[in-house]
């Protein structure tokens, strides 16, 4: 099967010249006790990739990327018995084990096993499967690894939908719906008549738009520096939109002294810094982005206790994916999730390297990939 695979991390772009992504050829495995092969019918790039590609997020290498992704079941390995072939699914970058006290919390997005696996680019039931045609061990990406033709992931790590949902639209539901959606309903717990405040319009941000959008009430602002990423927001359901210098203006005009809630979606300690000086009294910022992990905060320790505001840290949306997925699928049914805004194109896998120069400069908000 050919798959994506990085061997060298921190890249300079361009990177369709420095080509960080190779194009290779490798035996596709055989699933084993609790795993499945999911044959790859859409992958979309995601920042999350890019952040491994540029260093920002230290990965053992060599790894086939992708962690964003809808499928066809093709093989289905032993002691699974809820999963047949011909299903399809919806990859999710989290595999839970159920047994740790996250996942007994019910928070499986923090999965202890998942995220030590994630880490070690093994997978849930074993040690990683991929193997290059020399043999080399070649790591999983977050349990999926998605530029590739074909996937071998832990159960764990697919939720069955319906045939009748276009890969196009269910390769967004992995990552960008559950991150960004969940960021507002399952961590902001936004509540109707409130007011929210979106900084960064990739695909994660403005999935958070749309879900703000549908509560009741709700007053939605949204900032990025690309007015066309601007003008999208306004199409996702914003109330207001503007620029990172015209967002002190916009709260005041539009949420008097302050939002309720605020999503960082940008992965800058910065505008992190920013959104907490935005919150009304008992506001509460979420950091959704993910920021180079030398960065740090500064702010007045007094304001959470002084004025009861909250910083919350959200991962995958504190979704619960086998709940999530269907209830946002629903969302999009009823017309009030027009993810299809988000999809830009659909390019060969072997653009993979152009296309990380378009993400990273924002040409893009998800494109997707096929190998067909």
């Amino acid at each position: 099967m050919l798959s994506s695979i990085l061997r060298d991390p921190g890249s300079d772009a361009p990177y369709a010249d420095s080509a960080p992504l190779t194009l290779e050829t490798i035996p596709v495995p055989e699933p084993r006790r609790g795993e499945l092969l999911v044959k790859i019918e859409r992958a979309s790039l995601c920042h999350s990739d890019l952040s491994v590609i540029n260093g920002s997020r230290i990965r053992p290498l060599p790894m086939a990327l992708g962690h964003e992704a809808a499928g066809t079941v093709s093989a289905v390995g032993a002691d699974v018995d809820d999963v047949r072939i011909g299903d399809h699914v919806v990859l999710v970058f989290v595999p839970s084990c159920g047994d740790c006290r996250a996942c007994l919390a019910g928070r499986p997005a923090l999965c202890h096993r998942g995220a030590e696996v994630n880490n070690t680019g093994d997978l849930l039931h074993g040690d990683a499967v991929l193997r290059s045609e020399a043999g080399e061990r070649v790591n999983h990406h977050l349990g999926v690894s998605a530029f590739s033709q074909y996937a071998v992931v832990a159960r764990e790590s697919a939720v069955v939908i319906a045939a009748d949902v276009p890969f196009d639209v269910a390769a967004m539901f992995g990552c960008a719906a559950l991150t960004g959606i969940g960021a507002v309903l399952n961590t902001g717990q936004l509540v109707a008549g409130q007011s929210v405040i979106v900084f960064g319009l990739g695909a994660v941000g403005l999935m958070a738009v749309m879900a703000a959008a549908q509560v009741a009430g709700t007053t939605v602002i949204a900032i990025d520096p690309l007015p066309e990423k601007q003008a999208l927001a306004l199409r996702c359901g914003a109330t207001a939109v503007g620029a990172p210098d015209q967002a002190a203006a916009l709260v005041t005009e539009h949420a008097g002294d302050g939002v309720d809630l605020a999503i960082e979606a940008v992965g800058n300690s910065r505008v992190m810094e920013a959104c907490l000086g935005l919150l009304t009294r008992g506001g509460a910022l979420v950091s959704v982005g993910l920021p180079h992990p030398d960065q740090t905060i500064t702010t007045s320790a007094l304001q959470f206790a002084g004025t009861g505001r909250r910083l919350l840290g959200c991962y995958m949306g504190d979704s619960v994916p086998d709940r999530d997925i269907p209830r946002y699928l629903d969302m999009w049914r009823a017309g009030t999730l027009p993810v299809e805004l988000l999809h830009t194109d659909t390019r060969p896998l072997s653009e993979l390297n152009e296309s990380l120069d378009a993400l990273a400069e924002g040409r893009v908000v998800r494109r997707l990939f096929t190998l067909d």
